[in-house]
């Protein structure tokens, strides 16, 4: 039966590659005749799946009045067979790599991996990811530095020697912010000497593994720094950056307004500020001179408000202030103030420079006549905090049905790679990806390297990312990559690449030139999605 199956697939492979490489219209006999062959083959010898969706579409497609099709039309009809086609080539490709689902962790964790060894980083990233975690591997420390900032992770393993670098130095650049955050670090070392092991826990670090370690015994222990993290955050609702409460206090302290605002008659406002232009202080002075922004902010908030009002680190460098007892007129005046005082302050920096700040604001009143939950006051300070913005910044704006939606950031995302399934597949992840909530998706499909560089509009000043594969005609992913490296605007290119199974110095060289993260072909559609997830949600922060 498997030698069918795979005849099967390599039947749906051919048929699929045929049709793209033609980039011709397609006669609707000819997808009815596909499909009806599938419907009963498939299921015959046990691609039940395959079969059923088969016989969906061949239902679909006799309703339809059309008799040619172009690429378009197919690529878009035949999505659910492509992803069941590809659901069963990937099972196929693993199952002597079956995993017991319920003791792993589900691929929401993710661990910030520090090491020039890239052998080691790569045998660590593989396993961990294999066993459900998201890694994020760096040979550079300043590289990984950054992407500290960017991506949050929930656990920290260092090498103690690293090129051009103390391990040890990190750690104490690190230090601050991981106690802020409660995110454990792990040092890894060949050195067993006692004053590498003492020195290792003085400077910062949770726990000293000795390198070699076994990979069980690695996991467990990061295991359980991570299990003691989340225990940590169930029992903190205060950002300790600005020691202002975090957004986990936010629907509790809503709720106990809400109902105070019932029995009482009276109103209240929810606020939403956002400091303007923060990107730029972070870029041009350091992710530490933000932090002090951001402390001086709350600080701010904190001298010009009253006793009785909330306010809460909502995210970065947005804010929310409910203001109890206080109607539209009220909540403007208030914020005015703040506003005032806060573009005042001036900053100063060690050269003897100095700069000032803005913040934008949105206020949504909600009243005894109107009330509305959390998630929607939110989402109406917000539609006024984007015309604020629309405005100029440094402005303030209150809620309105007029007051236009916010308009979505835009996310401009690539996919190059030779193999059409592939592209297919990878827009149908973009296309449903839950940051389509927040941002405006610009998406480009590209065949190869050359058609890529030709096409992509390099030149703007928005985000890119690039989905690469390693292996291509014409010019392969790892050139791509260094001209994306050579880039004046670089930094804004966040570049996932796509490597063989069969070769693992495709991975190496691509970390060694800057990709953000890799993946190995085949991959399970739920990792892609995960990791795509939190690439994007790092490069657009």
């Amino acid at each position: 039966m498997k030698k069918y199956k795979q005849r099967l697939l390599i039947k749906i492979r051919e048929q699929i590659d045929e049709w793209y490489a033609a980039d011709d219209i397609v006669e609707q006999n000819d997808i009815k005749r596909f499909l009806h062959s599938l419907a009963g083959t498939a299921p015959t010898i046990g691609l039940e799946k395959i079969g059923t969706v088969s016989a969906e579409l061949l239902q679909e497609a006799e309703k339809r009045s059309l008799e040619n099709w172009d690429m378009t039309d197919v690529q878009k009809f035949l999505l659910p067979l492509i992803s069941a086609y590809y659901e069963m080539e990937m099972s196929a490709a693993e199952e002597a790599e079956e995993l017991k689902e319920d003791a792993l962790p589900k691929g929401d964790e993710l661990v910030l991996l520090i090491d020039d060894d890239i052998t080691l980083l790569m045998y660590l990233k593989d396993e961990m990811e294999r066993l459900g975690y998201t890694a994020a591997a760096f040979t550079d420390p300043d590289r990984a530095l950054k992407a500290y900032y960017e991506l949050g992770p929930d656990c920290v393993v260092i090498d103690r020697h690293i090129k051009h670098k103390n391990g040890f130095e990190v750690v104490v650049q690190l230090k601050e912010l991981m106690q802020k955050k409660y995110v454990p670090a792990i040092m890894i070392s060949a050195d067993s000497s006692k004053e590498t092991r003492l020195d290792s826990y003085r400077y910062g670090a949770d726990d000293f593994i000795l390198k070699p370690f076994d990979l069980e015994e690695f996991l467990v222990r990061v295991r359980r720094q991570i299990e003691r993290k989340k225990q940590l955050e169930e029992l903190i609702v205060v950002d300790e950056l600005t020691k202002v409460y975090n957004r986990k206090f936010l629907n509790p302290a809503y709720t106990r307004l809400a109902a105070h605002m019932k029995r009482e008659g009276s109103s209240f406002t929810l606020v939403m500020l956002d400091l303007d232009y923060f990107k730029n202080i972070n870029d041009t002075y350091g992710h530490l001179e933000g932090d002090e922004v951001l402390r001086s902010f709350s600080q701010c908030l904190k001298d010009n408000l009253r006793n009785s009002d909330t306010v809460i680190r909502y995210g970065g460098e947005e804010f929310i202030v409910l203001l109890p007892n206080a109607g539209q007129k009220e909540a403007m005046e208030v914020i005015g103030r703040i506003k005032e005082s806060f573009s005042g302050q001036v900053f100063k920096r060690p050269d003897d420079t100095s700069y000032s700040c803005t913040f934008s604001a949105g206020l949504m009143a909600v009243t005894p006549e109107q009330p509305i939950s959390a998630e929607h006051a939110i989402e109406c300070a917000d539609a006024a905090l984007y015309q604020a913005k629309k405005n100029g910044r440094n402005a303030i704006m209150i809620y309105h049905s007029t007051v236009t939606e916010p308009v979505k950031k835009v996310l401009n995302a690539a996919v190059v790679d030779d193999d059409p399934i592939i592209r297919t597949i990878l827009e149908d992840v973009f296309r449903k990806s839950p940051l389509l909530d927040q941002y405006c998706l610009n998406i480009g499909l590209y065949a190869d390297g050359m058609e890529f560089l030709e096409a992509h509009p390099f030149s703007k000043r928005e985000n890119h990312f690039v989905v690469l594969d390693g292996m291509m005609p014409k010019m392969d992913g790892t050139e791509v990559l260094q001209k994306i490296r050579a880039l004046p605007n670089q930094h804004l290119f966040t570049v996932m690449m796509l490597t063989s199974r069969k070769s693992g110095r495709d991975a190496a060289r691509a970390l060694q030139l800057g990709a953000d993260d890799y993946m190995t072909k085949p991959f399970r559609l739920e990792e892609l999605e995960t990791r795509l997830y939190h690439l994007a949600k790092r490069m657009t922060k």
